[in-house]
């Protein structure tokens, strides 16, 4: 038996007092047939509804406000600190709670204004699965946190701040003694990387796996906070829609399910991943704005002709209700997105994280919409375009780039980056590296890349481009090319929060144009010409919190 089935054989044991009975549990899953389990149930505290799931797991309910009040784990308490419960937001307030048992399932349902949220229970596993329905905006940010007591699952991640004593930024951005920065915000990872969150003991495991995010804003390349640790406990989060750092308008409706998982240690189950769950149990609990799979539909394609590749493809799906993603195969561009709400999307093919294709298809239910052989126009792929020089690749992120790496989960601040300065020389070798992936009005502002021309090339008129991913407090470049000066540009629209400084480079990818004229260029061959990069907006503070932006690439065109 593999350590990380939610239901081992051990656990079994002890609950069924029986071996037969553990080998006979060993074959559940949330896929399988549930064994029997003698203290499945749930009862009524006066204050709570209790549920045992009869796998080791008993959790109790707010029958006022729908909070998740205890999380026992084989007699353990993991939930709560500093007098909170784990809930949606910071807690509903007084709601509608209610409980009823269908067979093998238990559901708790909580209502609270135009708010859905629920609770299930299935008979033998120690997984609790949640769904939430957010019809309106009356509830500020959709995100469901599992707070856990302090000191069971001890670690110093970069998410982890018990260890940061010094604060440097907001109230949520610490510093150690050592130099390295934390915050609850660095999570490395983007919502495309990961299908679960968590901590294991090497003896417990407590995971939030996450939901297929149809119903969440920011796409498949969205970061934003997972988990904390620090003195006062910690927190697992579902975050669906946060209004940090968001590309898109907030989406409406259920999301879910997202579970929250024990195991022996390992893992939680592949079997509870969003691309593999399946919840046929839950389709005639009367849960609002449910969808089963036979109300969906699925969208296939035959290939991505125009791929470059040494980059990985993502497909994804979208409009107002929904959104959707699937990777494409790198053999030849195969996709398939399954479980898809019935509707018109517009399909937007990634090249890394940059849109290289847009068109539209359509989804109806219980059919597969299979799309012939897309092809991407080479001039979509700004990376195709002769260049006299190039710095960074066009793949939409800040890979490559000076300190680009440690931005996903830490300050700029931090004693683990390069310096921020430094001028670039072209044809040294290290043009990219050297070149730093933000840039700062207040830090790093004036960043001068020389390079030179042939003569050919400097009796004529080129353009420059600067590709970003996003931008803080309307930053953006202004270029100077030896006497020449650029006008300063219009700011793109982009995520009005903070992102550089909270380990996020992903706004809303822009390339900015500046048309060199020929009596820009030195006519000697032998002298370098020097381009001057400029940040410049009217908003911002200082420092790392000046106008800022993430660079993508740049490049002379020939």
């Amino acid at each position: 038996m593999s350590g990380t089935d939610p239901r081992p054989v051990r656990r079994r044991t002890f609950v069924l007092g029986s071996a037969a009975a553990a080998g006979a549990a060993a074959l559940a899953g949330p896929l399988a047939p549930h064994a029997s389990a003698a203290s499945f149930g749930w009862s009524d505290d006066g204050s709570n509804y209790v549920v045992d799931t009869g796998a080791g797991l008993v959790f109790k309910v707010s029958k006022t406000n729908g909070d998740l009040t205890s999380l026992v784990h084989r007699g353990t308490e993991y939930q709560g600190y500093g007098g909170k419960n784990s809930h949606i937001e910071s807690g509903l307030g007084t709601s509608t709670v209610t409980v009823r048992q269908s067979g093998s399932t238990i559901l708790i349902s909580v209502a609270y204004g135009t708010l859905r949220h629920y609770y299930a229970a299935r008979s033998g596993e120690n997984n609790i699965y949640l769904w939430t329905c957010k019809a309106d905006s009356s509830v500020t940010a959709t995100r469901y946190i599992v707070r856990v007591k302090a000191g069971k699952f001890l670690n110093d991640e970069p998410d982890s701040y018990t260890y940061a004593p010094t604060t440097i930024e907001a109230s949520d951005v610490f510093e150690k003694s050592d130099g390295q920065t934390r915050s609850k915000h660095y999570s490395k990872r983007r919502v495309i990387d990961y299908d679960y969150i968590g901590w294991t003991t090497g003896s417990v495991g407590l995971w939030v796996v996450r939901s297929n995010h149809e119903k969440a804003s920011g796409g498949p390349f969205y970061r934003s906070l997972l988990r904390h640790q620090s003195a006062d406990g910690g927190g697992l989060y579902e975050i669906l829609y946060y209004g940090e750092n968001q590309t898109e308008a907030e989406r409406y409706g259920l999301q879910g399910p997202y579970v929250i998982a024990f195991t022996d240690g390992g893992a939680p189950s592949s079997s509870l991943y969003h691309d593999n769950l399946t919840t046929p149990w839950a389709d005639s609990l009367g849960i609002s704005g449910y969808v089963p799979d036979s109300g969906r539909g699925r969208v296939a394609g035959v290939g991505i002709a125009g791929r470059d590749a040494a980059y990985a493809y993502t497909v994804g799906l979208a409009n107002s209700t929904a959104q959707y993603w699937g990777s494409a195969r790198s053999s030849d561009g195969y996709f398939s997105i399954p479980r898809v709400l019935p509707g018109t999307y517009a399909l937007t093919v990634y090249k890394g994280e940059l849109a290289v294709y847009t068109g539209s298809v359509t989804v109806s239910a219980g059919s597969t919409t299979t799309l012939n052989t897309i092809t991407v126009p080479s001039s979509n792929d700004p990376g195709n375009a002769s260049a006299i020089w190039r710095i960074g690749t066009w793949d939409g992120t800040p890979s490559g780039f000076k300190n680009a790496d440690l931005m996903t989960y830490a300050h700029p601040s931090d004693v683990r980056a390069a310096s921020w300065t430094g001028n670039v020389v072209i044809g040294s070798g290290s043009e990219t590296s050297a070149f730093p992936c933000y840039l700062w009005k207040d830090v790093n502002s004036g960043l001068t890349v020389y390079f030179r021309l042939t003569a050919a090339q400097a009796a004529a008129a080129h353009t420059l481009r600067i590709g970003v991913t996003t931008a803080y407090a309307n930053g953006r470049p202004q270029v100077t090319v030896n006497n020449w000066t650029s006008s300063i540009p219009s700011p793109p629209t982009q995520p009005s929060t903070r992102s550089l400084t909270v380990g996020s480079y992903r706004g809303n990818n822009h390339t900015f144009t500046y048309n060199v004229p020929a009596g820009a260029w030195l006519t000697d061959t032998s002298q370098y010409n020097v381009l001057k990069i400029n940040v410049v907006s009217g908003s911002g503070t200082t420092g790392y919190l000046s106008a800022g932006t993430a660079i993508d690439a740049i490049d002379l065109l020939a």
